[in-house]
């Protein structure tokens, strides 16, 4: 059986806890974060501005060489202004489950992305394991990019992304 891995990503944004919320609760938004590489696109038609529990998003995502890959997600769980999750149905992973958690600290808010992950394919997935890692730090590292550029930069703020 293949290892249980953890990506933890912390960010903080010059935001309000309610302005960070509207932007990354809202499902049309994670193209803006999302790495040109991957070439994301979202197949099923999203309804609403923002996460509700038991809403599925489907996309085609291409992660590694081009390959084309569908995956389909669950918001599974949703506390306004606090925290969403994401679940994997079906993809690339044999266990993804994305946290996003919120908190509003002083001049702005602490952004939190907390995602287990499992490979697929048992031994020769761990094998794989480092391709896979390097690809996730730098998606997130884009994401943390990107969102500065959006937002503006937290004073003295460096990535903080890291897999164990």
């Amino acid at each position: 059986m293949s290892k249980v891995h953890c990506l933890v990503s912390i960010q903080k944004l010059p935001l309000s806890l309610k302005e960070t919320w509207k932007f990354f609760s809202n499902p049309h938004n994670l193209l803006t974060i999302t790495p040109p590489f991957l070439n994301l696109k979202v197949t099923n038609e999203i309804y609403g501005n923002e996460a509700y529990a038991g809403q599925i998003i489907t996309y085609k995502v291409k992660p590694i060489a081009g390959i084309g890959v569908s995956w389909i997600t669950e918001i599974t769980h949703v506390e306004k202004e606090k925290m969403f999750v994401d679940e994997q149905r079906k993809g690339p992973y044999k266990l993804w489950h994305h946290q996003h958690h919120f908190a509003s600290i002083e001049g702005g808010t602490e952004m939190r992305d907390i995602v287990h992950y499992r490979l697929p394919f048992g031994i020769a997935g761990e094998i794989a394991h480092p391709l896979i890692k390097k690809k996730l730090l730098q998606i997130f590292q884009f994401r943390f990019e990107k969102i500065n550029e959006l937002f503006g930069n937290w004073p003295d703020q460096k990535t903080n992304i890291r897999i164990d």
